[in-house]
């Protein structure tokens, strides 16, 4: 974008200048973290007033930022300096409100060539004055002519699309979960945060001694918790399937013991909860910067899939994506590239699974593939590879070759890109809880939330 100043012979008394800006809860949390104000009044999910509704104020100060950046952008531009300013606040503005700042020239000073401004933000959708003002500064001396600089780009770490499940799963009665093992710090705390959040209704299962001893060292009160004493992990996996067999759970979730462990339980053919579907793992994943919740799958169970498995990991993704909400899910099929090469495996898989869709064997959402991983999420990729799907660049869900692939990428996501992942395992009769003991509190409420809404999902009405 070319920008050209106005130096001081230029201005005239009339000359005027605007800027709009969305503004946005992320600009609260950044200005709130830049200028150290944590007043709550401006923090989108806090209530400062104690009337029981978060504010979302715009800060003032921030608005005053927007008339500056029309004095140094555009009048003058560049090379002016702020000699004073005066603001008075008449109304507010919100997370989420659009807003245009104006500065008209008013005066010119020809002894010390300052320029005098009129300056003022208004709320769009009302056209109300929010804030009204006078600028005085120093005009610039040199003409400019320049293209607007790339400056470096800020993600917010805030795993707003967790937050969002969390108050969707919040109305439900929480689930009845049977919980493995729970026997240290993690797993155990997990499950109790969960049952704070009346997320579930844990039962605990495991060595009495041991869980005791966590709850000491979370200083946490079990009184009311039911807990059935089974030392031997492999068979409090068992006591879970049979639990949920009883219909007295309705999920299961994993503490301190290997996944095998539990799954060799939940696999049994005689006692354990099979159904025609193969198991399959799904990390549902908060990504800063993503616009929307981002389902990574399988990343956990499946090592190298052939097409009857995948059809199975797909079709478990979109009731997964459909019980959170996700209207019309959108699924990639991952390869290497985006055309078929009868050399490379997975991109012939991914092509027919998008031709399954299409002829009603994978139902739900939309298929399509080979993507390669840019052109799946990002639409400028797809653009410049002249895709044109309605999930090229908007994909909802990412379905990877194999294991190691899924792993790697959700790894990836997590540590280099400050995401976090919520794991489940369908394909059972009720959802797995399937956590690491890396996870944080976040990623094991997640988690639990996920396997809320999606029991809710599967025993709802419709």
């Amino acid at each position: 974008m070319k920008i050209e100043n106005r130096v001081f012979d230029e201005l005239q008394v009339g000359q005027s200048q605007s800027l709009r800006r969305l503004c946005t809860q992320d600009d609260l949390l950044v200005f709130a973290n830049m200028s150290g104000n944590h007043n709550p009044m401006h923090l989108y999910d806090l209530d400062g007033d104690g009337d029981g509704q978060p504010e979302a104020y715009v800060p003032g100060m921030f608005l005053g930022a927007l008339i500056s950046a029309v004095l140094g952008n555009l009048l003058p531009g560049a090379g002016t300096l702020y000699r004073a300013q005066s603001l008075v606040f008449h109304n507010h503005a919100h997370a989420g409100d659009e807003v245009e700042s104006r500065v008209t020239v008013t005066d010119r000073n020809d002894r010390d060539m300052t320029v005098t401004l009129a300056t003022e933000v208004r709320r769009l959708r009302d056209d109300a004055l929010i804030v009204s003002g006078v600028a005085v500064v120093e005009a610039p001396r040199r003409k400019l002519n320049y293209s607007s600089h790339d400056l470096p780009g800020l993600i917010v770490q805030r795993h707003r699309h967790f937050e969002k499940l969390l108050k969707r799963a919040e109305p439900l009665e929480p689930l009845v979960t049977a919980v493995v093992c729970p026997e240290e710090v993690n797993s155990l705390g997990g499950a109790l945060r969960a049952r704070a959040h009346t997320l579930i209704a844990p039962i605990l299962i495991g060595n009495p001694i041991r869980i005791a001893a966590a709850a000491q060292a979370l200083e946490a009160d079990l009184t009311g918790i039911e807990i059935i004493a089974e030392p031997d992990p492999e068979a409090a996996a068992r006591r879970a399937v049979a639990l949920v067999q009883a219909g007295r759970a309705g999920a299961v979730m994993k503490g301190h013991l290997h996944t095998d462990q539990l799954l060799r339980a939940v696999l049994d053919k005689a006692a354990g909860l099979r159904t025609a579907r193969r198991l399959t793992h799904i990390f549902v994943m908060d990504v800063p910067g993503l616009a929307h919740l981002l389902l990574v799958t399988d990343a956990a169970i499946n090592i190298t899939p052939d097409l009857r498995a995948k059809m199975d990991i797909v079709q478990n993704a979109i009731d997964l994506a459909l019980s959170l909400g996700i209207e019309m899910p959108k699924v990639g099929v991952l390869s290497a590239v985006e055309t078929v090469n009868p050399d490379l495996p997975s991109s012939i898989d991914a092509a027919l699974l998008s031709k399954m869709a299409e002829r009603g064997q994978i139902t739900g959402g939309l298929v399509d593939g080979p993507l390669a991983m840019d052109n799946a999420v990002d639409m400028a990729a797809a653009r410049t590879k002249g895709l044109s799907s309605p999930v090229a660049g908007r994909a909802d869900i990412l379905v990877v070759p194999n294991l190691d692939a899924g792993n790697m990428l959700a790894k990836q996501l997590t540590y280099l890109a400050h995401a976090e992942a919520a794991g489940v395992v369908l394909g059972a009769r009720v959802p797995i809880i399937l956590n690491s003991r890396a996870d944080d509190d976040m990623a094991r409420l997640a988690s639990c939330a996920v396997a809320a809404l999606h029991h809710a999902w599967l025993t709802g009405p419709g």
